[in-house]
């Protein structure tokens, strides 16, 4: 098996990162970011998958943490198409069920080459310390428009946010690393057509 990885360096006015993903990991990672919330969720999600990230990122969060956010989307989303290849003998679907003490959190993934995020959360507070709590939406389209995949969110219940948002990174590392898993069985890509 060729080693699924990939590196990309994105420049703009707003912000400049720096990302290498590998597939087939360990859950390490070595993020830097100016967004300590989202850092904490990109270790979480590290870890649970068992992918290898290294995130080195500056932007303009004397505005907001908009741009940051959105861009480290973007780039861990195309990363992640990129280390994927061809997809040829992955299993394609993933899904996991996370709880985080009060809050339960269903990820379901499709490595489909058809975007889409379906987002099912309520979420209680509009900020999780400084964050502005309705950039993880933002964020997880981006990825997912990016990576090009199905992503279904759906929390069941929660009352903390903090919580919510930690069992829906927590669970979308499990889920895609279920979909990425190789299955000696499939032969060609997981699907009729002959490609994904």
């Amino acid at each position: 098996m060729s080693e699924r990885t990939s590196s990309i360096t994105r420049k703009t006015n707003e912000t400049q990162i720096e990302l290498n993903l590998q597939i087939d990991g360990q859950g390490q990672s070595e993020i830097h970011t100016p967004v300590p919330f989202l850092n904490h969720m990109l270790d979480l999600w590290t870890r649970h998958g068992l992918f290898d990230l290294t995130v080195n990122a500056t932007g303009d969060t004397e505005i907001d943490d908009h741009h940051t956010t959105e861009d480290i989307g973007i780039c861990l989303g195309q990363t992640f198409l990129d280390a994927l290849g061809d997809k040829r003998g992955i299993k394609r679907y993933g899904s996991a069920l996370v709880p985080m003490d009060e809050a339960l959190a269903q990820v379901v993934v499709d490595l489909s080459n058809r975007p889409h995020l379906e987002w099912k959360v309520e979420l209680p507070s509009e900020r999780v310390g400084r964050f502005d709590t309705e950039l993880v939406h933002e964020f997880l389209w981006k990825f997912a428009l990016e990576a090009r995949m199905n992503l279904h969110v759906i929390v069941h219940h929660g009352s903390n946010t903090h919580h919510i948002i930690e069992a829906i990174f927590k669970a979308l590392g499990r889920a895609l690393d279920d979909a990425t898993q190789l299955d000696p069985r499939v032969t060609g890509v997981p699907s009729t057509k002959g490609m994904l």
